[in-house]
């Protein structure tokens, strides 16, 4: 039987059938183990000429992979130059019963479980560090994520609105699985870009698949309505933003100015003392 020669030829390791069928179904090729012993025993690969397929296989599947990547780092708006990932958050800083729970974080389980996040706290305590870190896992896992300050989501929901492009962008904040919004509170939406940003709210709510949306802010949620136009609807979108979430809030000192050394000076004109000879 030509499968059992192939079989033997590999020393009846049927590992490398494998590893192949497994990249041409990333690679979306339609390529069965049956079918591809059937081809290298008809070929007389050796096991070195079959492994050497399956180094191309899985070279083509690692490029497409990278190219998924980088696309997805790119069009989420995180920083690429100094990306921001948990291995380079500093947890020792951090202390309390909930530590593990940001560290589980990386396992992408809210976004599986279509939970939202809070990080809230003061300055400098690494809120928007985690946020960036959960989206560009989400990115590494081939999830759409995007990035933006609540400044620049108001300036967006505003020029929306004066080119009647209210529908697009709407749509572009529903389609992303992970939605970043950093800052709340250091700016005021105006009634019309409050009940498009709710609205964003509502249908991502509604969201089939893996989903969240993550926001960071020095604020507690509860004081969240004077950024808004608070009526009835800011109330229940607010709502339906905790209904299923983890709030963090971060207590303490900025990582910000670790480094930084304070020298004194002294300004004026310098003082010289003559010296004669006796």
């Amino acid at each position: 039987m030509k499968n059992s020669t192939l079989r033997r030829a590999c020393g009846m390791n049927e590992s490398i059938l494998e590893r192949i069928q497994s990249s041409a179904k990333a690679l979306k090729i339609d390529l069965y183990t049956t079918e591809l012993a059937s081809y290298a025993d008809e070929k007389e690969l050796s096991p070195e000429a079959l492994e050497a397929v399956c180094g191309v296989f899985e070279y083509l599947e690692q490029k497409k992979y990278d190219s998924m990547v980088h696309t997805m780092l790119k069009l989420s708006k995180l920083p690429m130059n100094e990306p921001k990932t948990f291995e380079r958050f500093d947890f020792s800083r951090l202390h309390g019963k909930h530590v593990q729970s940001l560290k589980n974080l990386s396992s992408l389980s809210a976004l599986y479980a279509g939970k939202n996040l809070a990080f809230i706290g003061p300055q400098g305590v690494g809120k928007t560090h985690l946020a960036m870190a959960f989206g560009r896992e989400c990115c590494l896992k081939g999830y759409k994520t995007y990035f933006l300050r609540a400044s620049e989501l108001n300036q967006k929901l505003t020029d929306a609105r004066k080119h009647g492009r209210e529908g697009a962008v709407i749509n572009g904040l529903v389609k992303p699985s992970c939605l970043i919004i950093d800052e709340i509170g250091r700016c005021v939406f105006d009634k019309e870009n409050t009940r498009m940003f709710f609205d964003v709210i509502d249908r991502r709510y509604n969201k089939d698949g893996p989903s969240t949306m993550i926001f960071t802010s020095n604020k507690t949620p509860n004081q969240w309505g004077e950024y808004f136009s608070e009526d009835d609807t800011l109330l229940c979108s607010l709502d339906r933003v905790f209904d299923d979430a983890t709030v963090f809030m971060i207590k303490g000192d900025s990582y910000r100015g670790r480094k930084l050394e304070t020298l004194g000076l002294e300004a004026g004109i310098a003082k010289h003392t003559e010296y004669k000879n006796a």
